[in-house]
């Protein structure tokens, strides 16, 4: 795993324009669908990123062909599967190598599944997956690998035991190639999942209720190529939504998705921030209230997370940052994953007023002058939420294991840069 670092001169407001990347958690679906045809898929905006780039060199392991052909654009070709096996090395480096189950058993019958890696943010158990696809005709056996094979899939009525976006895009992708009819009650409906069912479409695959939870797939004897384009990445605009207004920066973001953001939105206008929208871009101005609307009846208001279209989990860690730079005191609520918010007692080290109530929630009060520090990126998310309190604060800051944050955002130093932020990649940390 490279070893690289960040070193951030804080304090200063970021001003200009950017353009958002291509939606991470719709790329890798959608490059693991790319197996369920032995006809070329040229797939457009695909970002930049270390998870595509490992899924891509996985694909390539199990035969596919890859061209990169454009400015994140590739063709890619997999006239056949030459191996069933996942290999381990490249499985434990990202959580969407589960997303190979549903396209191998449908292809090929079989998978040997090493333990999938990813952010380490709580339990994250695969057992959703597995019941939903034996509820097709798979059969699960467990040891240093998951054995999954079938003689042949079968439509069914499946009920997911939990809102799972990857186990919601396993069993689709599992289905479009079954016999029979398959109906996905309690499904995922986030934009990546709608991105992924209109990819499919258009290889062929017949898929109703589309952006809702209930989704009904007829299954097809085989699919086409496409040419197809990946949309936005919501969660990094909400991230560059909280870097602008936690520098008091002036920011406009095109190819934003405004229509993705609504309740983002309402989250974040219980800090004070707002944005205008036009077209397909927002501008996030460098005048913001940044103090903490409290409820009707005068209580501390919550953010809290929840499945499309509830404020999303990936947001919460950057919300909570950017609250200790709003006047007042909120109660961030992460719900989903009972380790995601233990980066806390490093923004506390900054001088951030916090109280991690437990492993779900935090009260926070602001606003806080930060001061620079030395940092190590946990996950994804929490990285970026690192990165931007170390923007607001003052002083030099270093963020160590930034692997994890270029897991999710392309190019991040150059467009940073671009915006007016003095970040370098393996520059002197603080002595």
């Amino acid at each position: 795993m490279p070893s690289y670092q960040y070193v951030i001169e804080g304090g200063i407001p970021l001003k200009g324009r950017i353009k958002a990347s291509g939606n991470k958690n719709s790329a890798l679906p959608c490059l693991a669908a790319t197996l369920l045809t032995d006809q070329p898929v040229v797939l457009k905006n695909l970002p930049e990123i270390e998870d595509v780039h490992v899924m891509i060199d996985i694909l390539k392991a199990l035969g596919s062909t890859v061209q990169k052909i454009g400015h994140n654009e590739y063709r890619l070709h997999t006239l056949d599967i030459t191996r069933e096996e996942i290999p381990p090395h490249l499985a434990q480096k990202i959580r969407a190598s589960i997303l190979l189950a549903g396209p191998l058993l449908a292809r090929k019958g079989r998978v040997l599944l090493p333990p999938p890696g990813g952010d380490v943010i709580g339990r994250r158990p695969l057992d959703t997956h597995f019941l939903a696809l034996m509820e097709l005709g798979v059969r699960v056996e467990s040891g240093n690998f998951f054995v999954l094979s079938a003689n042949k899939l079968k439509g069914a009525a499946i009920f997911l035991d939990e809102t799972s976006v990857t186990a919601t895009e396993n069993v689709l992708m599992a289905a479009v190639l079954a016999e029979g009819t398959t109906v996905i009650e309690n499904a995922a409906s986030e934009p990546h999942v709608q991105d992924l069912c209109r990819m499919l479409v258009s290889m062929g695959a017949r898929i109703m209720g589309i952006g809702s939870n209930i989704l009904t797939v007829e299954g097809s004897a085989r699919l086409s190529g496409t040419d197809f384009r990946i949309g936005s990445d919501f969660m990094e605009v909400g991230s560059l939504i909280g870097l602008a207004a936690a520098t008091r920066g002036d920011i406009e973001i095109e190819e934003a998705s405004p229509q993705n953001l609504r309740m983002m939105k309402l989250g974040f206008a219980k800090l004070g921030i707002t944005w205008e929208t036009s077209g397909e871009s927002i501008w996030v101005p460098a005048v913001q209230g940044l103090k903490i609307v409290p409820t009707m009846g005068g209580q501390i208001p919550k953010i809290d997370d929840a499945p499309w279209p509830g404020f999303p989990a990936d947001i919460i860690s950057i919300a909570l940052v950017v609250a200790t730079q709003a006047e007042g005191t909120v109660l961030i609520h992460e719900k989903m994953f009972e380790s995601r918010m233990f980066y806390v007692d490093k923004l506390i080290g900054m001088g951030a007023k916090i109280i991690l109530c437990d492993p779900h929630r935090a009260v926070v009060t602001g606003p806080s002058r930060l001061a620079g520090s030395e940092l190590v990126s946990p996950d994804v998310r929490a990285g970026m939420a690192m990165l931007i309190a170390a923007m607001c604060a003052q002083g030099r800051s270093c963020i160590q294991n930034v692997y994890q944050i270029e897991r999710g955002y392309e190019n991040l130093t150059q467009r940073l840069q671009s915006l007016g932020a003095r970040i370098s990649r393996n520059g002197e940390c603080p002595s």
